[in-house]
């Protein structure tokens, strides 16, 4: 059998057995796993400590989790730069006996990483063609993308930037990124910066604070946004200390990466709370994901969840044609399918955007229903939530 019928046979495998995402069995604290039962709470809540403990080996992992063998091939290739890395709080959420388990899939390698698909690319957005100096990528003609690190505090299966993000030594010079301001400064049509990576808020307090300094300086930057995992990953990252130092700048707003609705645990509410509070609008940004959150009901719950806990619902992805990430990727028809099970069925604050990122450097690309069933000079023919038929005149 070969790579892509591997992977096929894979797809077609979490299709058959995955009707419904399974309920994680979740540990009621974190010293009921062996590893952790003797480490003081203190300790538990630090986010160093937490940064220092991931799981980053197969004998590890296998202490907690009867991995399957598809699982041990993934780790033992998963060595290169976007190797294992699970905090120990996320392994806390994970079931130990299903390897459905939507916190499994997104954070244990499989063997299936290795397959690269037909239409698989490293940069499927063209990041670096579009890269005029280090750290910087300017695709828009008036916001930019600022990459901070390169590291997270775990690193997602389906990373997009797998290229670029992982256990790797990275240049610490607090001048680093002044070519990327120097940059910035110099083209006044730059109003927006989004500050990404990896994950910013792996930095220091000091680091993040000294970046937002140089940019809040720049008088052309109207809006400025950090894209960050942490608080789904490592709640205990998001301390009164950051949000304070935050708040000094607002607004910054924060774009959050959720992917399922049992992601939002009490300590992940925490966290956006601290953040909501300081003053920072939180958004969320999703990836679909096969056998994760591509049914419409699990999308619909984690969407309520979100306004629940002040974090504005704001894009679906489409999984990225990334090397190694096919076994993740669905059917365009299945994200078109979940926008028509949210427009009209919910809340529009609750309707997120559905965007395709065009490969190969054409940007976030809508995609959706088509409500517009035709037109004539000035005759527009609608259909609604419902599927009935209106005529609009202009």
């Amino acid at each position: 059998m070969n790579n892509n019928a591997v992977a096929l046979e894979h797809q077609k495998l979490i299709s058959e057995t995955v009707t419904q995402t399974r309920i994680s069995k979740r540990p009621q604290d974190y010293q009921q796993i062996s590893l952790y039962k003797d480490v003081n709470p203190l300790d538990w809540e630090d986010w160093h400590w937490q940064l220092k403990h991931r799981i980053a080996t197969l004998e590890e992992l296998a202490q907690v989790i009867k991995l399957t063998s598809d699982e041990e091939e993934g780790i033992k290739k998963a060595s290169g730069r976007l190797s294992m890395a699970i905090t120990p709080y996320w392994l806390t959420l994970i079931d130990p006996e299903d390897p459905n388990c939507p916190f499994r899939r997104q954070a244990v390698p499989v063997v299936f990483e290795s397959v690269v698909g037909p239409h698989e690319m490293v940069d499927p957005c063209a990041e670096d063609r579009d890269s005029p100096v280090p750290h910087l990528v300017h695709r828009y003609p008036d916001r930019v993308l600022l990459l901070a690190t390169e590291s997270c505090a775990m690193y997602c299966r389906h990373c997009t930037r797998r290229r670029l993000v992982g256990e790797h030594i990275e240049s610490n010079s607090p001048t680093r990124f002044d070519a990327a301001i120097e940059y910035i400064k110099s083209n006044r049509k730059i109003r927006d910066v989004l500050i990404s990576g990896g994950d910013p808020f792996i930095l220091e307090d000091e680091e993040i604070e000294s970046l937002i300094q140089k940019l809040r300086s720049i008088s052309h930057i109207e809006f400025l946004r950090i894209g960050t995992r942490v608080p789904v990953t490592l709640p205990h990252r998001i301390t009164e200390k950051l949000a304070n130092m935050l708040k000094k700048y607002a607004p910054i707003w924060i774009s959050i990466h959720f992917n399922h609705p049992k992601e939002i645990t009490k300590r992940c509410k925490n966290a956006c709370d601290m953040l909501a509070d300081s003053g920072m609008p939180l958004g969320s940004q999703s990836v679909l994901l096969k056998g994760v959150n591509d049914r419409p009901y699990i999308m619909k719950r984690l969407m309520h969840e979100l306004l629940q806990i002040r974090v504005r619902p704001y894009y679906i992805y489409q999984c990225d044609p990334v090397r190694g990430t096919q076994h993740f990727r669905t059917p365009v028809a299945v994200g078109i399918n979940i926008i028509e099970k949210l427009r009209g069925h919910t809340s529009g604050y609750a309707v997120p955007t559905y965007v395709i990122d065009g490969p190969g450097g054409g940007g976030k690309i809508p995609v959706g229903p088509n409500y517009v069933l035709s037109q004539a000079k000035g005759k527009y023919v609608l259909r609604n939530y419902k599927g009935k038929i209106y005529t609009y005149l202009e």
